[in-house]
């Protein structure tokens, strides 16, 4: 209840057909992306995963007020192995009370499992838009708040683990956001709302409500495609809905907390989609799309509602 009266306060930007802008740099946003990609697949506990993680690090201490990490090794489901998890968490106006969560996996899927060619399954996922996009829009989005500091507070989140293992069993996922909510970052830590960005990058760009999102943080959902709306972004961020995606959203619902989930899960051409393929590259994405999505979310934290 405290988090909806809080929400209350800030009435949503009216919608208009012009379209605006943000100081938020599409090219600098896929730029960062291609880096993170070419370091390789972020599967935990490999040196793509170290070095990755550390470049991760290393960007946000350079603008971000505060850097988090928290470290832990995950036992996996069968029982025998684990492997090591690490959530970086970047904050922008820590003493801040009033707080937006955004929350974004790092991590790459290590096997190709939905590959066309069975040959491919057992490789590492390249993770373009299933990851590196966000990635990139979430470094070029610490650049624009570095330089013009957020109306509240705001915590980045690049949680690990999350593309492990097995969806439809619920076994060794969504790790790095349940370890979040067990080990709060700070005493009594809850924020405003929060949004999971999650393949926002594709060239062919079209993010519909989520179902969970919409059945159980409406306000948040409203919220974000009005604001997508007054930026003249109607044609990408769709008022209907579409999907009910088990994602990175889902504990954080579960703990009542109001996080929803803007994807865009159309990705590729119809019965021959690229996610958790080896067809996950950076010629699928584009400064454009990573353009609109970062207006959105930099006018969320920045713009007086």
């Amino acid at each position: 209840m405290h988090r909806i009266a809080l929400l209350a306060l800030f009435p949503l930007l009216a919608a208009c057909h012009e379209k605006a802008t943000t100081p938020f740099d599409g090219e600098a946003a896929y730029r960062y992306a291609q880096t993170i990609y070419d370091i390789g697949p972020r599967v935990p506990g490999s040196p793509a995963w170290q070095k990755g993680g550390d470049w991760i690090v290393a960007q946000m201490k350079t603008r971000a007020d505060t850097v988090i990490e928290q470290r832990w090794v995950h036992q996996l489901a069968n029982g025998k192995d684990s492997i090591p998890l690490r959530n970086i968490i970047a904050r922008f106006r820590p003493n801040a009370t009033d707080r937006i969560l955004y929350i974004t996996h790092w991590d790459s899927r290590p096997t190709a499992d939905e590959d066309p060619n069975p040959a491919n399954r057992n490789k590492p996922v390249p993770s373009a838009n299933d990851g590196a996009a966000e990635i990139g829009m979430f470094v070029e989005l610490a650049d624009v708040l570095k330089k013009t500091p957020p109306t509240v507070g705001v915590d980045l989140l690049f949680d690990d683990g999350e593309d492990y293992g097995n969806f439809t069993a619920n076994t060794d996922v969504l790790l790095g956001v349940k370890y979040f909510i067990q080990h709060p970052i700070a005493p009594n830590y809850q924020p405003l709302y929060g949004v999971l960005w999650d393949m926002i990058g594709d060239k062919d760009l079209k993010i519909w409500e989520e179902q969970n999102s919409v059945a159980r943080a409406p306000e948040v959902v409203q919220r974000v495609w009005s604001t997508a709306s007054s930026l003249g972004y109607s044609d990408y961020f769709v008022p209907e809905q579409k999907w009910s995606v088990d994602d990175d959203h889902i504990p954080f619902l579960e703990a009542g907390w109001h996080v929803i989930d803007v994807i865009d899960f159309d990705y590729g051409p119809q019965n021959a989609g690229y996610h958790h393929t080896l067809q996950d590259t950076m010629d699928k994405i584009s400064a454009k799309s990573l353009k609109v999505v970062g207006d959105v979310a930099t006018a969320l934290v920045t713009q007086q509602q």
